[in-house]
């Protein structure tokens, strides 16, 4: 892992919160989905969300619907919603499970689940028309510690160049034998960064997270990825609590073979552009984003646990995910304010804390990313 660096030594330089047109244009918000949602991998869900054959779900990732499976040979592909014959979406549903074939529900052309083209009534008279010329069309995927990541770009680099950074530390987590206890589905009525830069920072804990507050002191810890488009580090646990759930109390077996400070941390990433993951001794969380309107993004939640918590009688899983089913809506709310306030043509961009250099830090890869000059 990177070295370690306080908060308080990320250069600020004067920064300032985003301008208003960064959080409420359309043709900004526009830009973003080209630029950083339709060029970065976009982590899509878990692979175990996949776990039989046929089984599917849908992603909304930039501009394009997307068609995450696991085929007959048990790999994961993606394809893009979209039949090769008029363009008919090929999925209304978010989630299922193919039978042997996806058919469209239009004309019935029919594509095995390795996307090649299987039928197309009516074409056999057609001159020239050959089935292996029209499968559907792939899009670039790879399995991270279970992550499912999407690419829509044509020819990107490894994820794992991208996510190198946190590949010891997930491997401590044992993040590709976890499973998933409860997913939960959010519409929030504010933009995507707002989400990132609230996750990004504590300065808002003691007003806005209570209970948080009471386990986790909000000044504690400190980033180990300061820079680029991986950021985070860790806060602590006060003494006497054993992780983040609304007893204070584990819910669950160790996730890992953990060091013994990692028991008394939980750490909080952000992966641009739309993973936010955090890791505590017994679960993890992770979050993605999927912007649908400058002021609207669709947020998912994934609770997941160690196999052998499920077994043990003497662990409470809904101790953690109530917890944070509680926080999470503390958030969204303060962000739908963020939203509201900013929306006013009296809004002036203020400065920024050194409690809040990574969210400073996430601001200055949007611009990067989108080849803006820095407004400060």
């Amino acid at each position: 892992m990177a070295t370690f660096v306080k908060r308080t030594e990320i250069p600020l330089e004067g920064a300032r919160a985003l301008p208003r047109a960064y959080f409420t244009s359309p043709a900004i918000f526009a830009e973003e989905i080209e630029k950083l949602f339709s060029r970065n991998w976009l982590c899509a869900g878990r692979e175990g969300r996949i776990a039989k054959a046929g089984d599917y779900f849908v992603v909304a990732a930039g501009e394009a619907s997307v068609i995450v499976l696991r085929d007959k040979d048990g790999s994961v592909r993606a394809f893009h919603n979209v039949c090769r014959h008029r363009g008919t979406r090929l999925c209304e549903t978010r989630e299922g499970r193919f039978s042997e074939t996806i058919q469209c529900p239009y004309h019935s052309w029919t594509y095995g689940l390795d996307g090649r083209l299987q039928g197309a009534p009516s074409t056999n008279d057609l001159a020239g028309f050959d089935k292996s010329e029209w499968p559907l069309l792939a899009v670039a995927t790879e399995i991270w510690h279970g992550f499912v990541f999407v690419n829509l770009a044509g020819d990107p680099q490894p994820v794992a160049t991208k996510l190198l950074p946190l590949n010891e530390r997930m491997a401590t987590y044992n993040l590709r034998s976890l499973v998933s206890v409860h997913h939960q589905i959010y519409d929030v009525a504010a933009n995507w960064k707002l989400i990132v830069e609230n996750y990004s920072e504590c300065y808002h804990c003691a007003p806005v997270h209570p209970e948080l507050s009471r386990l986790s002191p909000p000044t504690s810890g400190a980033n180990d990825l300061s820079e680029g488009p991986v950021l985070g580090g860790y806060m602590e646990l006060n003494a006497g609590n054993e992780s983040l759930t609304l007893t204070g109390r584990a819910c669950g077996v160790p996730v890992g073979e953990l060091p013994a400070e990692e028991h008394r941390r939980v750490y909080y990433y952000s992966i641009f552009p739309n993973l936010l993951i955090s890791l505590h001794p017994d679960y993890v969380m992770f979050h993605t984003l999927w912007p649908e309107a400058p002021g609207r993004t669709r947020i998912t939640c994934d609770w997941l646990f160690h196999p052998d918590t499920l077994a043990r009688p003497e662990f409470n899983p809904a101790d953690g995910i109530d917890f944070w089913e509680r926080t999470n809506r503390q958030d969204w709310h303060i962000c739908e304010q963020s939203q509201l306030g900013i929306g006013s043509p009296f809004y002036r961009p203020g400065p920024y804390s050194h409690r809040e250099a990574l969210s400073m830090q996430f601001d200055r890869e949007v611009l990067r990313q989108l080849g803006h000059p820095r407004h400060y």
